[in-house]
């Protein structure tokens, strides 16, 4: 499968959702639904990472899938939004290399 762009992904998420989620929940229900999948991915991330252990019932997790699963919600909101990911994330980047170009890298916690 061949790399895709932001803007690409949130085209091929408005696709579907146009032709198979035959429409987009409102906002704040996607809104409700990103914090369900951002609570999944931490769930699996403390148990595999962290000190908690997995239930005997638990199946295998997947952090790949739970990672995507707040991608597409987030994906869900920029487009009903009108939010450009790309854009946004091009600008983040550039305010956090302006903002933090020494503060890491003199901050005696991460020697």
């Amino acid at each position: 499968m061949k790399d895709i762009s932001l803007n690409e992904a949130q085209q091929q998420v408005d696709d579907w959702i146009k032709t198979i989620g035959v429409r987009y929940f409102s906002e704040l229900t996607n809104l409700g639904i990103l914090m369900e999948e951002v609570g999944e991915l931490s769930r699996v991330m403390v148990r595999q990472y962290g000190d908690q252990s997995f239930k005997n019932n638990e199946t295998d997790p997947n952090l790949a899938d739970e990672m995507a699963d707040v991608l597409w919600v987030l994906m869900c909101l920029a487009n009903q939004t009108g939010v450009n990911l790309n854009d946004a994330f091009t600008k983040n980047m550039e305010k956090k290399t302006l903002r933090d170009a020494t503060r890491h890298l003199n901050n005696h916690k991460l020697k």
